[in-house]
């Protein structure tokens, strides 16, 4: 009988332990995976250009992913992407806090409010929520998924064999929540974990988005475009979350390295990245990430006020096209041009030798512009052994990055030495935060 193999390594948990293992050899704090529950098809309604250029066609569960990782680390950090639109608070909370008592409490938990009618589709629903209202509905979820870590008391478990006490009952409580979108009793029937509960990251940067990230983000992930826009953001958002007592949220941007032995062979290494990116890709990651048919758009065309006021999915994204080209309206090419999406430059890129890279990172953390970096790749796993094998020896020999763990948990790498609460109302919004 004939059967089909399936060989390509990143489907084989052999390719992710390798990530892991090069991460954790570098120090890393943790590995962060993004998701998507559907598969970009938005772009003129069809799939097929996504399945044949393989432009994120496939995605894996993520927590498997993370978990194989876990396996084969001890102190790696292990960041996942989970959906507060289409699951319920109660299995992401199990889901969560299970994963952290099995890891040694080394989870954080990547809030998203999920983008685009793709996803709404595979989950039995006719359209996606409007923007306002997932963030909404995400501050319930948020309150419910807290509320449930927060009801098993730390100490609460004797494991007595002499009395046959297994835990104190005055110690674990029922959270029992009845709100607008979401009923969830309880009692919650995973104990907590070394950490407390996992680390929360969360990547709102427009309006009602930024208000959902100061209020529950201990790490905030960000895309400044250039250093001068990233310190002025950078100083925006750090003073409003000290008005608000939220001190100790980190912020990194999303950025690109390109590092080889020298700068020449640098240079060569982007020359022929960039030289990979096709339009009609970045039209696929466009439509999906904003969910809007740019297949419906001449290229030169403007977005009229009510075209873009109708964009539900990433508005950050939008308001960075904005932003960079100068035109209240622009047009489908200013999309392609000032996101990036699908290029070797979607996020900000140092190119050259360790020492480049080094100089170029220290310019950023060292003037003002984030608390750490989120290091994307252009290639797996190649871009990620690059760095540690180069830019990471030198770093560590200026000082500006750790040469050991400072302890076994997430929250102490990472130096939380708090947990967030949920609370009967929101923090204070600013009204500096809307753009």
């Amino acid at each position: 009988m004939a059967t089909s193999g399936f060989s390509h390594r990143w489907a084989s948990s052999d390719y992710y332990q390798r990530i892991g293992r090069t991460l954790e050899h570098g120090k890393f704090h943790l590995a962060f995976f993004d998701d998507r529950l559907g598969m970009p098809d938005r772009y003129g309604d069809d799939y097929a250009l996504t399945v044949r250029g393989g432009i994120r066609a496939a995605k894996l569960d993520p927590v498997v992913v993370a978990m194989t990782i876990g396996m084969a680390t001890e102190r790696l950090g292990l960041g996942v992407t989970y959906s507060t639109t289409y699951y319920e608070p109660y299995h992401v909370a199990r889901l969560f806090a299970t994963m952290d008592l099995m890891l040694g409490g080394r989870v954080a938990w990547n809030v998203v409010t999920s983008l685009n009618d793709a996803e709404a589709a595979n989950f039995g629903r006719s359209e996606h929520l409007d923007h306002d209202r997932r963030y909404d509905r995400a501050d319930e979820f948020m309150e419910v998924v807290l509320g449930h870590w927060a009801t098993w008391e730390d100490g609460a478990i004797l494991a007595d064999k002499q009395s046959g006490v297994f835990a104190e009952p005055s110690r674990v409580r029922r959270l029992d929540h009845d709100g607008q979108y979401f009923r969830s009793r309880g009692p919650f029937t995973v104990p907590r974990s070394a950490q407390g509960q996992p680390v929360l990251i969360q990547a709102g940067q427009s309006g009602r988005g930024r208000s959902f990230a100061s209020r529950w983000g201990e790490l905030i992930f960000v895309v400044y475009p250039n250093l001068t826009i990233g310190k002025a953001a950078y100083a925006d958002m750090k003073g409003h979350l000290r008005s608000i007592g939220r001190e100790t949220t980190s912020i990194a941007p999303a950025v690109y390295t390109v590092v080889a032995e020298t700068r020449t062979m640098a240079e060569d290494k982007m020359a022929f990245l960039e030289g990979l990116a096709k339009p009609e890709d970045a039209l696929v990651l466009l439509s999906e990430v904003l969910n809007y048919d740019f297949a419906t758009k001449p290229l030169g065309e403007p977005f009229s006020d009510e075209e873009l006021d109708s964009i539900t999915g990433i508005r950050s994204t939008r308001d960075r096209v904005v932003q960079l080209s100068g035109r209240r309206n622009p047009t489908v090419e200013d999309f392609i041009k000032y996101s990036g999406r699908a290029t070797a430059r979607e996020f900000p890129t140092f190119v050259g030798s360790a020492v480049d890279v080094a100089d170029q990172m220290e310019e950023w953390f060292l003037g003002g512009a984030c608390d750490g970096f989120v290091v994307a790749a252009h290639s797996v796993p190649g871009s990620y052994e690059d760095f540690v094998r180069l830019v990471i020896p030198e770093l560590q020999r200026r000082g500006s990055f750790q040469k050991e763990y400072a302890g076994s948990t997430l929250r102490e790498n990472l130096g939380l030495t708090d947990v967030v609460r949920a609370s009967a109302a929101p923090a204070r919004a600013s009204a500096a935060l809307a753009s």
